[in-house]
């Protein structure tokens, strides 16, 4: 296990996540309502109208874009 930075909040925390276990949950829902959003629209549009829609930051969706779970999701054509 590792001394990590939350990437979400910023507290410090052990464990191999890149989030603390508090902000897990929120962080493992918004993933999914990206990935929901993806499979059911595609991803033709910016980060900023993804971000309205799905009401997930866009500092969020950047992160999430790095996961390898989203390599495997369709229309992968976000611009940036």
């Amino acid at each position: 296990m590792e001394f990590n930075k939350c990437s979400r909040c910023g507290n410090f925390f052990i464990s191999n996540n890149d989030v603390c276990p508090k902000c897990e949950p929120k962080d493992t829902l918004e993933f999914e309502t990206f990935k929901n959003y993806i499979e059911e629209n595609g991803v033709t549009n910016n980060l900023e109208t993804l971000s309205s829609e799905t009401g997930i930051s866009i500092k969020n969706l950047n992160r999430f874009l790095d996961y390898t779970g989203y390599k495997n999701l369709p229309n992968q054509n976000i611009n940036l």
